[in-house]
């Protein structure tokens, strides 16, 4: 009789089992731990920059979470990023960064990059990134008077910039600034020729005036001791000449933990009879008219697994959810019945914050 009443129990064990739960919804582009992962992931992008400028969140093209288990989950970003007016060395928060305008011929980022979340803490796996400058045309049509611009290997760039730091060292009394790299230039032509040039400069172990007797031996200082700046100049060249400069230094900064710092990052350029170089290699950036930001990292935790790129899937439902939206747009020109609801829009690509380009 016994053996018969557990029999029964257990033929019906499994009808009260729980069910189980639904897998939760899908994240949106514009979902609040979205826009936090995105956060996080361009302060690492801006943190492993060595060259250039900061890049601010423009919007969130994709999302995708994979769930490894507990507490434990792989997310696939696909992020727009703009170029500030920030240089990387810039201790600047990034939040007080302004964004270039359009008209100031913007830079645009587009960046994947594979994190992990565990036990509800943060971490990048894999990123790569690359940029671009908006098309010439797009700026001219909007402004045909905007100067654009320019190759910072520039014949007018480069002497720009020598003036302007030769300019600065001769009137300083305090430390010899080096070149470190040119991050950016713009040429006018109309009405009058000038040329705008920003650039990065590191303080030597040099006054000014003790340069003038032996440049040579004026040398960058230390990692622990290092003082970084930036400076902007304006050299106008037609009708009349004129030269316009300011630079500025940061003071020494201590970087984060475990946060890569460049001591001397740089594009660098020499020319006869003009002492502006710091020394180092040039960047990859010369012939361009802008830094590309290269981003390229693998932690030894990601699995080999899971690819440091969106999954098939993932990179088809950009597609898919661009179809959708033209779907729904047409679908608003039928007339429809009173009390129609139209479906909500797709949870991505994400909110424009500043202009797309």
């Amino acid at each position: 009789m016994k053996a018969l009443v557990a029999l029964i129990l257990l033929v019906q064990l499994p009808i009260h089992q729980a069910v189980p739960a639904a897998p939760p919804a899908p994240l949106g582009c514009d979902d609040p731990e979205s826009e936090a992962a995105a956060e996080f992931a361009v302060n690492y992008i801006n943190g492993h920059s060595h060259h250039g400028y900061k890049f601010a969140l423009n919007r969130i093209d994709n999302i995708r979470v994979l769930s490894q288990g507990l507490n434990n989950d792989i997310i696939f970003l696909e992020l727009d990023l703009l170029e500030t007016a920030c240089h990387i060395l810039s201790p600047t928060p990034l939040a007080n960064c302004t964004v270039r305008s359009f008209t100031q011929h913007a830079v645009e980022g587009d960046c994947d990059v594979k994190l992990q979340k565990r036990d509800g803490k943060l971490s990048v796996l894999a990123s790569k990134c690359h940029s671009h400058a908006d098309s010439s045309e797009d700026v001219l049509q909007l402004c045909p008077d905007c100067p654009l611009l320019a190759s910072l290997n520039n014949t007018d760039v480069l002497t720009t910039v020598t003036a302007a730091l030769n300019d600065h060292n001769s009137k300083t009394a305090d430390a010899y600034l080096r070149l470190l790299e040119i991050g950016r230039a713009r040429i006018q032509y109309h009405p009058a020729h000038s040329v705008s040039v920003e650039f990065a400069v590191a303080a030597t172990n040099c006054s000014a005036e003790e340069a003038k007797n032996n440049v040579e031996a004026c040398q960058l200082l230390p990692s622990d001791q290092s003082n970084f700046g930036f400076c902007t100049a304006i050299r106008v060249t037609r009708p009349s000449e004129d030269l316009r400069v300011d630079c500025q230094l940061y003071g020494h900064q201590v970087p984060p933990p475990d946060t890569p710092f460049p001591s001397a990052p740089g594009v660098t350029y020499s020319q006869p009879g003009q002492d502006t170089s710091a020394g180092l290699v040039p960047s990859a950036a010369q012939g361009f008219t802008n830094h590309n930001l290269r981003v390229s990292h693998n932690n030894p935790v990601a699995s080999e697994s899971s690819s440091s790129e969106f999954p098939t899937s993932v990179l088809s439902a950009k597609s898919v959810a661009k179809r959708a939206v033209a779907e729904v747009a047409q679908h608003d020109k039928v007339p429809r019945p009173v009390g129609f609801v139209p479906p909500p829009p797709p949870p991505c690509p994400g909110k424009i914050r500043h202009f797309k380009i």
